[in-house]
């Protein structure tokens, strides 16, 4: 009896989580459809895009191009200590260029922004729900979703394959600082190496990821700030579900846009 009654609550305990992972999943689904749906239709508020693209985008800018100029930097260290056991340091600039175009770039930029756009966005959003500001903006006949939500989706959408690219540019430098400066490169010969081994196919790969993870960034803020529970608890935890979660997405979405993109 001991026994069937343990096991009976470890199924339980799995079919309640299966659950609960259905009714998250559905109820995001919902929630993502909901404000993709408010993104192209009337009415549109310019100035409130305006302001996230600056939120989102410029201000963080620095955080990217810090983040892509050590990676990038690091990575042709640890390509060129790998590539001298084969002879083969001359691959340094190419896979400098590959690897910050069509992964580092877009995924390392993607987590940087979620670590600081989600968690902007959960907090604003949780601390307006808390203090029943969106309720208000019911009131006022103002669709909290098409004010609230879609301009942060947009702006977000918009701005982060922008990122991405400086983000690239930037990497792809410090690869070429660390190559003249430490590793005895010719300066012409890297660019023009990096130059002939780079496609239009990589960069846009990485934009086109940048994307979509600029959209998952945007949707886990406002899903977790929108969905807050009450007082400065249920905001603290909702700022911290958006940013696990929206870290999480990018990287399996990262794996499964990698498989479409470039199928072996």
């Amino acid at each position: 009896m001991p026994i069937l009654k343990a096991l009976h609550g470890f199924v339980a305990s799995i079919g309640a989580t299966v659950i609960w992972l259905c009714q998250a999943t559905g109820s995001l689904s919902l929630f993502a459809a909901s404000g993709l749906s408010h993104v192209f239709r009337p009415p549109y508020y310019p100035g409130e895009i305006g302001r996230q693209i600056m939120r989102i985008g410029y201000f963080s800018l620095p955080v990217v191009g810090m983040t892509a100029l050590f990676t990038g930097g690091a990575l042709a260290l640890q390509i060129f200590a790998g590539g001298s056991r084969f002879n083969a340091e001359s691959v340094v600039p190419s896979i400098v260029a590959i690897g910050m175009t069509r992964e580092l770039g877009p995924v390392l930029g993607g987590l940087m922004v979620a670590g600081r756009v989600s968690a902007s966005i959960a907090a604003e959003l949780g601390t307006m729900r808390v203090t029943e500001q969106i309720d208000a903006l019911s009131t006022l006949s103002t669709n909290p979703m098409k004010y609230l939500v879609a301009p942060r989706l947009l702006a977000a959408t918009l701005t982060m394959p922008i990122l991405a690219f400086i983000g690239d540019v930037i990497g792809i430098m410090g690869g070429f600082l660390v190559g003249v400066s430490r590793l005895d490169f010719n300066a012409t010969t890297y660019i023009k190496t990096t130059w002939d081994f780079l496609e239009a196919g990589d960069v846009t790969s990485g934009l086109i990821k940048a994307a979509v993870f600029g959209f998952i960034i945007a949707m886990m803020g406002c899903y977790q700030g929108y969905h807050s529970g009450r007082g400065a608890q249920g905001v603290g935890r909702a700022t911290t579900n958006a940013v696990v979660t929206a870290s999480i997405l990018i990287l399996a979405t990262n794996y499964v846009l990698t498989e479409a993109l470039f199928p072996a």
